[in-house]
C-alpha cells in the first residue's frame, strides 16, 4: 500500500493542485483572452455573417448584423445554408440585410442550400453569388397541420372548445376543418405568396407575371437559378469573398473575428452542450432536432 501511494502521490498533488487553483486559473485565462482580442478585431474592414439551418428566431442574426454596421466594417459578406423557416424571422432578416445594404456593399453567398426563407432573406443584398452545386429557389409558401381525428376517436379522447370569433379554431388538428375554415387560411397563404413574389421581383428585377415560372416553389441547381435571374454569379466562395473586397474597395482585407473570450465561451458552451447530450443517449434518451 505505501508503494502505491508513493507512485500515486504525483497524480494526487496534480489533482490536488488543480482543484485549489482551478477557477484562479480559469480567471486569469479569461483576462488574457480579453486582453488579446482588443485590438485585433478594431483593425477589421470586412465581416462575414453565417446564416446556418432552419431559420426559427432571427434576434441572434439580427444583433450581427448591428455589430456589422459599425463604420470601420466596409462590406459584409451573408454566408448561407438555409432551407428557410418561420416567414415572419425571414423577413426580418431579409429587410435588416436590406437596411445593412443602404450603408454598405453586402454579398449573400449560397454555400449549400438558399431555398425559402433562406433565400428571401439574401434577396437583401447587392448581390447573390452562388457555389456550383447550390440548390436554389423553392419560392412558396406552405401551412400544414396534421389531423389526430380518427386517432383521438380510437383511443376516446375529444376535444372541448370555448371560442370567440368565426375563424379562432382555423388550423386546428383535432379535427378535419371546415370548407371556409380552408379558404380562409388559403388567403392567409396566398396574400403570404404575393408579400414573397413581390419582394422577389422588385429587388431582383424580375417580372412578376413571370412568376409561375420562377416562383413555383421549384428548387433549382444554381446555373438554373443564374438562368433566371435567381443569382447574380456561380462562383466559389474564395470568388465571392473577392468579389466583396472589390466592392467594399478595401487594400488590404481584415476580416472580423469575434472577440477571444466570445469564441472561448462559445466552445464551452458547446463542449457542456455535448457533454449533457452524450450523457442523456447514454440513458437511451432519443433526442431529435
Amino acid at each position: 500500500m505505501r508503494i502505491l501511494n508513493l507512485l500515486l502521490s504525483p497524480i494526487k498533488g496534480l489533482l490536488n493542485f488543480i482543484n485549489t487553483y482551478f477557477k484562479s486559473m480559469i480567471f486569469v485565462l479569461i483576462v488574457v483572452l480579453i486582453i488579446l482580442s482588443g485590438s485585433s478585431t478594431n483593425r477589421a474592414n470586412l465581416m462575414e455573417i453565417s446564416l446556418n439551418g432552419a431559420i426559427t428566431d432571427e434576434k441572434d442574426l439580427l444583433s450581427q448584423i448591428e455589430l456589422a454596421k459599425d463604420p470601420a466594417i466596409k462590406g459584409v459578406l451573408i454566408n448561407i445554408n438555409s432551407p428557410g423557416g418561420d416567414m415572419s424571422s425571414s423577413v426580418a432578416i431579409s429587410d435588416a440585410i436590406k437596411s445593412l445594404n443602404e450603408l454598405k456593399p453586402v454579398l449573400a453567398y449560397a454555400s449549400g442550400t438558399m431555398t425559402s426563407g433562406g433565400y428571401y432573406a439574401a434577396i437583401g443584398a447587392d448581390e447573390i453569388y452562388a457555389n456550383r452545386g447550390s440548390f436554389i429557389g423553392s419560392i412558396g409558401v406552405i401551412l400544414q397541420a396534421p389531423n389526430i381525428e380518427k386517432l383521438a376517436d380510437k383511443i376516446g379522447i375529444s376535444s372541448q372548445v370555448v371560442k370567440a370569433g368565426e375563424y379562432k379554431e382555423s388550423g386546428t388538428y383535432t379535427r378535419k376543418w371546415s370548407q371556409s375554415e380552408r379558404d380562409e387560411l388559403q388567403r392567409l397563404v396566398d396574400k403570404s405568396y404575393e408579400l414573397f413574389t413581390t419582394d422577389v421581383a422588385n429587388a431582383r428585377n424580375l417580372d412578376i407575371n413571370q412568376a409561375s415560372i420562377w416562383a413555383n416553389a421549384r428548387i433549382f441547381l444554381a446555373s438554373e437559378a443564374l438562368d433566371l435571374g435567381l443569382i447574380d454569379k456561380i462562383s466559389t466562395y474564395d470568388e465571392a469573398k473577392s468579389r466583396l473586397k472589390e466592392l467594399s474597395q478595401v487594400e488590404i482585407e481584415m476580416w472580423y473575428e469575434a472577440p477571444a473570450i466570445e469564441r472561448f465561451m462559445s466552445g464551452i458552451t458547446k463542449q457542456s452542450s455535448n457533454l449533457i447530450i452524450n450523457s442523456l443517449n447514454q440513458k437511451n434518451i432519443l433526442w431529435q432536432w
